[in-house]
């Protein structure tokens, strides 16, 4: 072994037996490694995981500075990712959701269709505040990283201020002065939100558009979000099952007919993906998600480079599109809050029998398709806990279950918050779950994640919060 070899291995094992910054032991640490090992204690030093096992393999590395945290069968998770959370809207709206404002006023869509509360940010130091309360709001859910599905020129002229370009600045300000209090992910966006688009609005933006630098491990614009089609409940969803007057919806593309809007909305992603930009693409209606999924993949059969593109929501989703997915490695980013909660509606636009095809988030693991949980707040609330609950047993406010042969297990939905959404990010070497070498992202639960009811989960309190090694909220 060369002299450089053999110090490299020596400095490597001072790292791995000096002295943590933190340690928590005595407790179930959920690794969600690709084994799903549960062991008792994780050490953290420099902002790193490093070590993970029982007690008695983490205790040599308590030293005299060693912060240790006795669980006492608190639970210790990675941190939560929500994948789909619009971060300047949530903190310019909060405390008000639009599901409960809709819910309020005695109707409702899911997504985005509906009134939303009046908000109007004009300014820089109006939008940095949103971003700074919403971390202020996420630090205590346990919540370490989120992605902003859709900021740029498209809603440069918006109605709420909330979506231009210029909050990419912001964000990437933040970042570069350690203010952001969880890791970001953006997503450009050349139309409008949950509105028309065009291929040459969208290849101008790809030719013009210069996004902010990334700050590595805080701010990144991994590509671009396109809206395909609406939503179910409004009768906007291209769908296969027709509404009640025979209609099927259509493409929110621009384009005189179904033929000339799909294939608008094929050089669309076509150009996004040539351009090397990762593509989420909002697409509820069974005929929207299988065009899309087609689309993805064969965009990526002609390069073989692995984007991590992605459908957002996919309400109806017939098994022939997830095995396609599956196949071409296309991700499904859904919610499980709106499955529970809007399946009537759904079954009130389309018909009880479309509900075989609605939201199969275990059809999709079955398949093979990389899944990914998220809020969409403010359309719901930013606790991910309500939306693991919902995963896991189906149940709507109204106490009905819809779809119960799609419910996961926690395993599985908590996995689908950390690793899955790490996943997405194409991070998964560094953060999504707690393993020797990744950053030090983790929540702790006052319970055993395993032993709680699955409908309590949302009221047991996240006593502790670190991102990056660094404590952001202990109650």
């Amino acid at each position: 072994m060369s002299r450089a070899g053999a110090k490299k291995m020596l400095d490597e094992y001072r790292d791995q037996t000096a002295a943590a910054d933190l340690v928590l032991t005595g407790g179930p640490v959920h690794t969600v490694d690709r084994a799903d090992r549960v062991a008792e204690a994780v050490a953290v030093s420099g902002g790193r995981v490093t070590r993970v096992g029982t007690a008695d393999d983490v205790a040599p590395l308590i030293g005299r500075g060693t912060r240790v945290i006795r669980l006492r069968g608190r639970s210790v998770l990675p941190g939560i990712n929500d994948s789909h959370l619009h971060g300047v809207w949530l903190g310019a709206l909060w405390p008000n959701l639009l599901m409960d404002q809709l819910a309020d006023a005695g109707g409702g869509d899911g997504h985005h269709g509906g009134p939303a509360p009046a908000v109007r940010l004009e300014t820089g130091e109006q939008r940095r505040r949103a971003i700074a309360r919403t971390g202020e709001l996420l630090a205590p859910l346990g919540v370490t990283s989120y992605t902003e599905p859709g900021l740029g020129p498209g809603e440069d002229h918006g109605a709420t201020g909330c979506f231009g370009s210029a909050a990419l600045h912001d964000y990437a300000d933040l970042a570069a002065r350690g203010e952001l209090r969880a890791r970001v992910t953006a997503l450009l966006l050349f139309g409008e939100l949950d509105g028309p688009s065009t291929a040459p609005d969208l290849l101008r933006g790809l030719r013009a558009f210069q996004a902010p630098a990334e700050v590595p491990g805080w701010f990144r614009v991994a590509g671009v979000k396109i809206f395909a089609d609406g939503i179910p409940p409004m009768r906007s969803a291209w769908t296969e099952e027709p509404y009640p007057d025979g209609s099927h919806g259509r493409l929110l593309v621009e384009g005189a007919s179904d033929a000339e809007r799909e294939a608008a909305l094929v050089s669309m992603i076509d150009a996004a993906h040539a351009a090397g930009h990762q593509i989420g693409v909002h697409a509820t209606g069974g005929r929207a998600t299988r065009v899309v999924a087609d689309a993805l993949a064969a965009a990526r059969a002609r390069d073989g480079r692995d984007a991590r593109h992605y459908l957002i929501h996919g309400d109806l989703l017939h098994p022939r599109t997830l095995a396609v997915m599956a196949a071409s490695g296309i991700g499904l980013n859904t919610q499980p809050g709106i499955a529970a909660a809007t399946g009537g509606m759904l079954a009130g636009a389309l018909g009880p029998d479309a509900l075989t095809h609605a939201w199969p988030t275990r059809d999709a693991l079955a398949a093979g398709v990389p899944l990914c949980l998220s809020s969409d707040a403010p359309v719901l609330t930013p606790d991910w806990r309500a939306g693991l609950a919902a995963a896991v047993t189906r149940r709507g406010l109204d106490d009905t279950v819809r779809g119960p042969k799609q419910r996961l297990t926690v395993a599985q939905a908590l996995r689908a918050y950390t690793a899955g959404a790490a996943w997405q990010d194409g991070a998964e070497d560094w953060k999504g779950s707690l393993e020797p070498g990744k950053v030090a992202d983790l929540c702790v639960l006052e319970a055993d994640l395993l032993q709680t009811e699955a409908r309590a989960l949302p009221s047991v309190p996240v006593a502790l919060t670190v991102v990056d090694g660094r404590v952001v909220h202990e109650a």
